[in-house]
């Protein structure tokens, strides 16, 4: 099964989560990408959509293509170029675009946690199921632990 590959049955997924990453001043590294691919390549997560904003110092905001990118970006994003599984919509485009500063861009990346599935599964024929779910931002870690030096 692809990285994108949608067609699996829903009841077998493991969690869906989402990440928006903002590259300051519109310079998208592909600095992460070997380690997302490692992570894929190992069944650990399931790339379903991957997009790109770029927001313009003025708030206007646009898509950016793989294709569109210079000859390095393209290089580094081309193996994600069509994956989209229709999970991402406009106005999920514009919340991450709210989310970011104006003159810089963002990737917009949804994943299955592949790795959770089978723990997903067992919970949900007990009859369970998640209510709640978040996540502790790095920074609010740092803050928390230097605060208590």
């Amino acid at each position: 099964m692809s990285a994108t590959d949608t067609s699996h049955d829903l009841d077998s997924m493991g969690p869906v989560d989402y990440l928006v990453i903002e590259f300051p001043g519109n310079k998208m590294t592909g600095e992460g990408i070997p380690l997302l691919l490692d992570l894929v390549d190992r069944g650990i997560v399931r790339i379903l959509d991957l997009a790109f904003i770029r927001k313009d110092a003025d708030g206007t905001i646009s898509a950016i293509r793989v294709e569109d990118m210079d000859a390095a970006g393209a290089r580094e994003f081309a193996v994600f170029q069509g994956a989209s599984s229709g999970l991402l919509g406009r106005d999920d485009l514009q919340e991450a675009a709210n989310a970011i500063e104006p003159g810089n861009s963002a990737g917009i990346l949804v994943y299955e946690n592949v790795w959770a599935a089978p723990l997903a599964r067992a919970w949900r024929r007990g009859g369970a199921q998640m209510v709640a779910s978040g996540r502790i931002p790095v920074q609010e870690l740092l803050a928390v632990a230097e605060a208590g030096a």
